[in-house]
């Protein structure tokens, strides 16, 4: 698995004004921990009825494609509340660390309004595109990495140029310094080749990085154009895992 340290953590601490990014991270932390599936939520108990909690808690509010796709009412609402649930620790962690890395300056870019809109709006089609792709499927999708893999396409297109550290495992973990066009487009060919991959039982939903991402940087591409983008170069900063 690749790692990066995106171009944008240390931008984050210099320019702090990125209230969405902080907003959404916030958001999805609480809804975490108020959830049966942190474990802190002495209401939802143990043992048996705990494990019964999260599963009707993952139905409930998570994206289910065989039943949003049937048209039920219940499920109209679920590509956007499912953006607010994770799974585990780490997926909530690694999820918010990439928001906050790559976020912050996309959010300085696109506006506050624009930006909450754009990444909310590509993280509920990413699901919902995940979810025509497997109209049959009763397996609950959630988390926001769809709409994260969009910011990270906006990235991509807005600051071809920002150094990306990264470490790569066949390099035995050697931190490496790239522009985010090489690291990019590379973590792109790893959910392509992962999402062609036969799946059993729950995993990770690739596809819906890949249309994220695709969103992300096909609206950047859209709404600002060729003259948007930065040439220069950004400082290296922190992230320690892929959505």
């Amino acid at each position: 698995m690749l790692k990066t340290w995106g171009a944008a953590a240390g931008r984050a601490l210099r320019h702090p004004a990125a209230p969405v990014t902080y907003a959404l991270i916030a958001a999805c932390c609480a809804v975490f921990l108020l959830s049966p599936l942190s474990g802190f939520n002495p209401a939802y108990g143990t043992g048996d009825r705990l494990i019964a909690a999260q599963q009707a808690y993952f139905e409930r509010w998570g994206v289910v494609p065989v039943e949003l796709l049937s048209g039920k009412p219940r499920s109209a609402l679920t590509p956007l509340t499912a953006l607010f649930v994770h799974g585990s620790w780490l997926h909530l962690l690694g999820n918010m660390l990439f928001l906050y890395v790559f976020g912050v300056m996309v959010e300085e870019r696109m506006g506050h309004l624009q930006y909450g809109l754009f990444a909310v709006g590509c993280g509920c089609l990413a699901l919902f595109a995940y979810a025509v792709a497997h109209a049959g499927s009763a397996q609950t999708l959630v988390g926001a990495s769809g709409a994260i893999s969009a910011v990270l396409g906006a990235f991509l297109y807005l600051f071809p140029r920002a150094r990306v550290t990264s470490l790569f495992p066949f390099l035995f973990f050697l931190p490496l310094r790239f522009p985010a066009w090489v690291v990019l487009p590379f973590w792109v060919a790893l959910q392509w080749i992962a999402a062609g991959q036969r799946q059993q039982g729950p995993g990770v939903a690739y596809l819906a990085h890949l249309v994220g991402f695709s969103l992300g940087f096909v609206y950047s591409w859209g709404r600002y154009g060729w003259a948007a983008r930065v040439k220069g170069q950004d400082p290296a900063t922190e992230g320690d895992s892929q959505p």
